[in-house]
């Protein structure tokens, strides 16, 4: 019986001080997470159905969601590819500079987003470095959707990398070694073998990424321009009418980048359980 309560008590305290470490967890969760966005809820509930969505579907209003959602999925596309084959070549290969590169992907999580817009500002614009190259070829990047595009694919592009990265270094050799003894070629190892062990996490740095563009700010409104109806996006107009004091509309846009991220988080989590099932199975 001694040893029975013994190990009872020591299963009840596998974690010492969980209570406290737990409780202030969660007080620091609702008070720099909770709190705000349910400011952010009660504001935009004190407007009545007509008038919020008198806001929320204005012409002006749409068109700053379509041109952030059609952005950033263009800009979680092109993340898609290129941070695959970035986490891919950094795990895979040895080469000169591998670690210079392995920290310049994080570079946009320490670097403010103001700076970032200003230097690709400086260097799209045409007369920079690279928009003196495009525009010879009629490509305009700076105060176009086009640079709010690339602003976008800088700020979250180390998403894609850093939430695949972990999962290729732990892949087992043993089955693609198992594969190829069965005579499959490497594009067919990487999709039957490989991309379903990889999906999860991808899946997890899609929803990052594209949650990140949506919710961008600093390095957008120095490259985009922020003409209304054609480069202006939702978070600066929610900002705009914030500087008119106008507080209730400004929650009220906010709220619908609120909803959207909150969908897609959930459609996300959706996808990763069956894409876990699917990997168990296997």
């Amino acid at each position: 019986m001694t040893c029975r309560r013994g190990g009872d008590h020591l299963k009840r305290n596998v974690l010492p001080g969980l209570p406290l470490s737990l409780g202030i967890t969660l007080f620091y969760v609702g008070l720099i997470v909770v709190l705000p966005l349910a400011a952010l809820v009660f504001k935009a509930a004190s407007l009545g159905p007509a008038e919020y969505w008198a806001i929320v579907s204005s012409p002006r209003a749409v068109a700053s969601y379509r041109v952030t959602v059609l952005s950033a999925l263009v800009a979680t596309a092109f993340n898609l590819v290129f941070g695959l084959a970035l986490a891919w070549v950094l795990v895979r290969y040895r080469f000169p500079g591998r670690r210079i590169v392995d920290a310049i992907v994080d570079l946009p999580f320490a670097l403010p987003t103001a700076v970032a817009g200003i230097a690709l500002t400086t260097l799209f614009a045409s007369n920079g470095w690279f928009g003196s190259l495009l525009a010879p070829l009629g490509i305009k990047v700076a105060y176009t959707p086009l640079g709010i595009m690339v602003a976008m694919c800088f700020t979250s592009l180390p998403f894609i990398v850093r939430t695949v990265q972990p999962v290729l270094e732990d892949l087992d050799p043993a089955l693609e070694e198992a594969a190829q003894s069965l005579g499959g070629s490497d594009s067919a190892i990487f999709v039957r073998v490989i991309l379903p062990l990889l999906m999860p996490a991808l899946l997890a740095g899609l929803s990052l990424s594209f949650a990140r563009s949506l919710g961008e700010f600093g390095a957008i409104i120095f490259i985009a321009g922020n003409q209304p109806m054609e480069t202006e996006i939702t978070a600066l107009l929610a900002f705009i009418r914030l500087e008119e004091y106008d507080y209730q509309a400004a929650a009220a846009i906010a709220s619908v980048l609120l909803i959207t991220a909150f969908l897609m988080l959930a459609a996300t989590n959706l996808l990763q359980a069956r894409a876990l099932r699917y990997t168990a199975r296997s």
